[in-house]
């Protein structure tokens, strides 16, 4: 399924998954020399009841801990054109034991909100949600975000960004799990790479059958994957991951494990990013978007 750049969801889209790319925040620059670092993950999805909820996890490496922001935005996605948001998103933050080890509905009212503010990037709504935490490197973590009354559906946003960076620790993957439907409900995962002289490895993959493994019931049977820049222009895409470099994927140890799922292993330079995650012939289901940094 290719995707129509030209319209009002796609534009939308581009808008509303990164919009950190449009704040007037400043990520600082590492020293020449090094490659571009993974700095953001920033999801938008359709968010129903029960398995459909939004969830976005992330690998944080290194040797030191690791301060990051995590988002959970909701009524002002209507800025961006999409009516049907979810109106009070709760955000849930799970250790790799499974453990909650932060929650939060409504921002302004955690016992940090005015380090929230401080970062720049506090939510724009009182009715979001948002975490910043110090995280303990050398596990996964796992943010949850649903509404407050559970019935509620709606496009919602979960983003995590990278305060502190550093080579001794860093996001080291990002994925983001969500239902997969057509038109505007398509998965999409912006995802940004700063700073460095050169170019960013990554591998991108869509999961979806075999999620079904891990307990999933209606699973995405075959996910096409898109991957654009700030522009929108199309900078790879792929149906069916052996289709295409299937020896340079395989080579990453990254493969996905079913034939149908979807990857794409490439060199990017700075900048943002953009991966569309679509059912072949408008097939619904959960699907995964995750992007790996090989650096």
């Amino acid at each position: 399924m290719r995707i129509n750049c030209s319209s009002r969801s796609v534009r939308t889209l581009l808008l509303s998954s990164l919009i950190i790319a449009a704040a007037s925040w400043a990520i600082p620059s590492h020293a020449q020399g090094t490659t571009p670092q993974l700095l953001n993950i920033s999801t938008r999805a359709f968010i129903r009841p029960d398995e459909n909820v939004l969830i976005g996890g992330f690998i944080i490496s290194g040797t030191v801990p690791k301060r990051v922001i995590i988002r959970a935005v909701g009524p002002s996605l209507n800025n961006f054109g999409l009516p049907r948001f979810l109106p009070d998103p709760v955000l849930e933050l799970m250790d790799a034991s499974g453990a909650v080890i932060a929650t939060n509905d409504d921002w302004m009212e955690a016992s940090n909100a005015d380090e929230i503010r401080a970062t720049t990037i506090a939510p724009s709504n009182d009715l979001e949600s948002a975490l910043l935490v110090t995280l303990a490197p050398g596990q996964g973590y796992t943010a949850i975000v649903r509404d407050f009354f559970d019935g509620e559906i709606g496009h919602a946003l979960v983003e995590v960004y990278d305060l502190n960076e550093s080579a001794a620790a860093l996001l080291a993957n990002i994925s983001s799990r969500a239902l997969v439907d057509i038109g505007d409900s398509i998965l999409i995962g912006g995802f940004i790479l700063r700073g460095g002289s050169g170019s960013g490895d990554v591998v991108v993959r869509a999961i979806g059958f075999s999620l079904g493994q891990a307990g999933v019931t209606s699973p995405l049977d075959d996910p096409t994957l898109e991957l654009r820049n700030a522009n929108g222009a199309l900078v790879a895409a792929n149906d069916d991951w052996q289709d295409t470099d299937e020896a340079g994927i395989r080579q990453t140890g990254l493969a996905p494990t079913d034939e149908l799922e979807s990857a794409i292993a490439i060199s990017l330079p700075a900048g943002n990013y953009t991966a569309l995650v679509a059912g072949f012939e408008g097939m619904a289901g959960i699907g995964l978007v995750e992007v790996y940094n090989l650096r």
